[in-house]
């Protein structure tokens, strides 16, 4: 068996194809599970895809670093099976060719990092005598630095290749950019090869793969043979493998020396590629110059007030007022036009807080925008929407002028409604944060876009808060929008978020308590608010005349405890109380708060 590099000297070096939806595994069988139960099944579609011109046999583990961070027993045996049914299968066809010990993505958390599983894997095919990594299908990047290092560390003279899975904007299902996560595997200096494959087929594959040319490595290109269709409940790819040849004929052209196929790729796409290339020969030239790059679109500014008096160290103020439950927006229009009069800087729209459907908070900020030139910042949540929800929404906001946004995970929705109304959750907040981030940068699709995260001043445990924040800030957020300050804690905890977030815009949340059975439901019914004891006595025997004027005393107390440390104030809106926040606003605007 050969190292990669040897082959690449002189040639393209020609993968297999989808071993997992060419080779029909029983129904409940994982493929990994077939290399101990059904080997013979496994050294065949190896056998084919040789016998079709591959050049590189991946080896049938795809799952293992999955398998490794959930610790299902015996993956270690479905490693060295798959590994030794990749080598017999090269050693009957002559030795010449490359076998690639093959990972797919592993989950990565604080209690089992990515690198934790890549290494663990790695090192079984270390010790087996593997030379070739390939790890493949990918959404981040996490921990690929750090496995590289380790193997490069035991086997210094290892191929690794990393091979991510982009969406047609270049994408992953993470909201990662494929070509920032190419440049990173460049920069680490432990990695010798970077790609694309799966989710695409090769002509939506190709103008994806530029970005990644960039990078300066050797660029690999393994499509699908089309897109999926389920026919009674199967799923088939129907992409013919002469199209699929002539398309990768022309990404080689491009540029990449790597090729091969992903899901739907059967030895008949292999072999048709095998002729077209000894047809066609392209000599290998070394790393080839990356791609031109179109001109970045040149987009009309936008006056943004808010931003721009954030940006100059000005304090401002923004008003959450959530849309109405139903379709009359009349007398929500004539409450924002009443806080824009009183001195607002920007109004928030939550979006459908607790799980609850209202008028659609990115929809009402563009209604905001356009006819009242107010600025508005809508909540973006991860519950209700996928990547390409997101995106789209995103790009309409920007067109109606919206330029920020705050991006938080979202409520769950309520347990007896699961079964019919299901959440998505594709990702949290951080990483909706860099996706918006990563869109919002030079010549990307939404220049100046600028998003803001949620901070927990009342969280019990505030240090796990607070590191939260800084990975949020570290992921493109440019301030924080706290939840309310209704204790001494919460402006302590205040005073240590300014430390540890330099740089960080903090808008200190201001709620007015305006009855005592309204203070008791939110210290007992709501996540994430904590008022002081001695607060809710303040508001006993309290008629509702004297408890908007406690609301207000209270709320300017807050606002000047936490003034020092904050950049403004976010002011949250008590039961559709207009006329109190106007009291308040113009209030923190007298005393110059």
């Amino acid at each position: 068996m050969k190292n990669a590099r040897e082959i690449l000297k002189d040639r393209v070096l020609l993968f297999d194809g989808g071993m997992g939806t060419y080779y029909k595994a029983r129904p409940g069988l994982e493929c990994e599970q077939a290399n101990l139960e059904d080997p013979a099944g496994i050294l065949a579609v190896h056998r084919e895809y040789l016998a079709a011109g591959a050049q590189a046999l991946k080896t049938n583990t795809f799952g293992l670093p999955r398998m490794a961070a959930a610790h299902v027993p015996g993956w270690q045996q479905l490693a060295r099976a798959g590994w030794e049914l990749g080598a017999q299968a090269l050693a009957e066809a002559g030795g010449e060719g490359a076998l690639f010990a093959d990972m797919g993505p592993a989950p990565d958390t604080e209690a089992d990092p990515a690198a934790q599983s890549y290494k663990a894997v790695a090192e079984v095919f270390l010790e087996l005598g593997a030379e070739n990594f390939l790890f493949e299908t990918l959404s981040s990047d996490a921990g690929l630095a750090e496995a590289a290092a380790y193997i490069k560390s035991r086997r210094p003279d290892a191929f690794v290749l990393v091979s991510f899975a982009a969406l047609p904007d270049g994408y992953t299902r993470e909201g990662l950019s494929c070509r920032e996560m190419a440049a990173r595997m460049a920069a680490c200096g432990q990695v010798d090869a970077v790609g694309l494959n799966c989710l695409l087929p090769p002509g939506a594959m190709a103008p994806v793969l530029q970005g990644v040319a960039g990078c300066g490595l050797p660029v690999s290109a393994m499509p699908n043979g089309g897109y999926p269709l389920v026919t009674r409940s199967r799923v088939v790819y129907r992409g013919r493998p002469d199209y699929f040849a002539r398309e990768m004929c022309r990404i080689r052209a491009g540029g990449a020396v790597i090729l091969g196929g992903c899901c739907g790729t059967a030895p008949a796409h292999i072999a048709a590629l095998r002729q077209a290339l000894e047809e066609t020969p392209i000599p290998i030239c070394g790393t080839e110059a990356p791609a031109p790059q179109p001109e970045a679109q040149i987009l009309p500014a936008v006056s943004d007030p808010f931003l721009r008096k954030l940006a100059q160290g000005e304090r401002v103020i923004a008003v959450e007022l959530d849309s109405p439950r139903d379709a009359d927006l009349t007398g929500y229009m004539a409450s924002a036009r009443r806080l824009q009069q009183a001195g607002v800087d920007a109004l928030t729209i939550a979006d459908c807080p607790i799980a609850r459907a209202r008028v659609d908070a990115s929809l009402t900020a563009c209604k905001l925008r356009r006819e009242l030139g107010l600025v508005a910042m809508p909540h973006m949540t991860c519950r209700d929407r996928n990547l390409n929800a997101i995106k789209a929404l995103l790009l309409g906001l920007y067109a109606e002028g919206v330029r920020e946004v705050l991006a938080i995970t979202g409520d769950p929705i309520p347990t007896a409604e699961r079964d019919e109304v299901k959440s998505v959750y594709q990702f949290n907040s951080r990483k909706l944060a860099r996706y918006i981030h990563a869109l919002a940068g030079p010549g990307e699709a939404l220049p100046g876009m600028t998003v803001f995260g949620a901070l927990n001043l009342n969280a019990r445990n505030f240090d796990v808060e607070l590191r939260r924040a800084q990975e949020k800030q570290d992921s493109g957020m440019a301030g924080f929008l706290t939840q309310p300050v209704l204790s001494a804690r919460a402006v302590d905890n205040l005073r240590a978020a300014r430390a540890a977030l330099p740089g960080a815009k903090l808008l200190a949340g201001i709620m007015p308590v305006v009855s005592h059975r309204n203070a008791l439901y939110m210290e007992n019914e709501i996540n994430g608010i904590h008022v002081e004891d001695s607060i809710i006595r303040r508001y006993e025997g309290a008629d509702r005349a004297r408890g908007e004027e406690l609301g207000l005393e209270i709320s300017l107390e807050m606002a000047r405890a936490a003034g020092p440390w904050a950049d403004g104030f976010y002011l949250m809106t008590p039961l559709g109380r207009v006329g109190l926040m106007e009291q308040l606003v113009q209030a923190i605007r007298r005393e110059g708060l």
